[in-house]
């Protein structure tokens, strides 16, 4: 019996500085996520996509209509994954303008049924809402499958003390990761949304989300 195909995961951070917390966090998620198929014997392809060194051909792509490779490569991974961690820092309570110019160059139907992952970071954590009002609508609208569980990092959580009560930040990354790894894994190969054949009973994914 042939080994399954590794799963393609695709990483887009929209950090502006280096080192960035965003890019940090989106590395936590995508370390989690490996881990979570890893013990589902599924091997991972990730492409990470840097949006900081695409800026200008962000730019020039939403002026003129035409990517450069270097854009049209990084399209071409996020179309063509499996699964999607999408993280941006917060910027006047919503996301970057260069996470919104990135998504407004992809074609609206391109992303349709790819499970995504969304996370953000930020100064505080009132703008944790940002996730809800601003990053779920986006990806609502390009018609993705977006993993009930979002993931804010605010200052304080790169510092945890290990209080259950306030250290909260590992327990929502590896739920996240769960919730992503389990869509990727019962997703057609090829994208789109799954078919009759390959649909996982309601029940069976609510099981598969719960904490074990």
């Amino acid at each position: 019996m042939n080994a399954p195909q590794p799963l393609r995961l695709a990483v887009v951070s929209a950090g502006l500085s280096v080192p960035s917390s965003t890019r940090l966090l989106a590395d936590r998620l995508t370390q989690a996520v490996r881990g979570q198929l890893a013990d589902n014997g599924r091997d991972v392809e990730v492409n990470v996509v840097e949006l900081r060194d695409l800026a200008v051909d962000i730019a020039n792509n939403l002026v003129t209509g035409f990517p450069s490779r270097s854009l049209a490569e990084a399209v071409g991974a996020v179309t063509e994954a499996d699964g999607l961690i999408a993280v941006t820092p917060v910027f006047s309570a919503s996301y970057s303008g260069l996470f919104k110019s990135f998504f407004d160059v992809i074609d609206n139907d391109a992303l349709t049924g790819t499970p995504v992952l969304a996370a953000a970071t930020g100064g505080t954590a009132r703008h944790s809402l940002a996730l809800e009002h601003a990053l779920r609508p986006l990806f609502a609208y390009l018609r993705t499958v977006v993993v009930p569980t979002a993931v804010y990092a605010a200052s304080e959580d790169w510092g945890g003390n290990g209080d259950a009560l306030t250290d909260t930040l590992p327990t929502r990354i590896a739920r996240a990761a769960g919730e992503l790894a389990e869509l990727m894994r019962v997703r057609p190969r090829g994208g789109g949304l799954p078919t009759e054949e390959t649909v996982v009973p309601f029940e069976q994914q609510l099981a598969a989300l719960r904490p074990k």
